[in-house]
């Protein structure tokens, strides 16, 4: 599961560990996550551009945000608090949990949680 510090590094050609990119291939996102891919995509009017269908186009799925994600993600507060996680965050690791999956972010205050998926922080 992409969390959307992922995606937005490639979009913006941050500097990524060597093996990044290849989980950006037949991923899948939350589209909580999604949402805020496009909202920082609207902020800095980066609309419209070749890269931006390249990239999304290598994603497998965006999975819709259900209700036990959303209870999930409510009850990851807790555990997460201390390194300031975001809903989005959360809503991230939600998905992860529900699909026995891997999380991957560029966010490296992941490294301070252990929520039960594998984290794996890619910058």
């Amino acid at each position: 599961m992409l969390d959307s510090s992922f995606l937005l590094a490639v979009l913006f050609r941050e500097q990524l560990n060597i093996n990044a990119l290849g989980y950006l291939k037949g991923s899948t996102m939350s589209s909580v996550n999604f949402a805020e891919v496009w909202t920082k995509l609207h902020q800095i009017n980066m609309l419209e551009t070749h890269r931006i269908e390249a990239v999304f186009g290598l994603l497998h799925a965006i999975e819709i945000f259900t209700p036990e994600q959303a209870r999930m993600t409510g009850l990851l507060q807790a555990s997460t608090k201390h390194a300031g996680l975001s809903l989005g965050d959360r809503a991230c690791l939600a998905l992860a949990l529900q699909s026995n999956a891997e999380a991957i972010t560029t966010d490296r205050a992941w490294a301070r949680i252990d929520v039960g998926c594998p984290i794996h922080i890619v910058r």
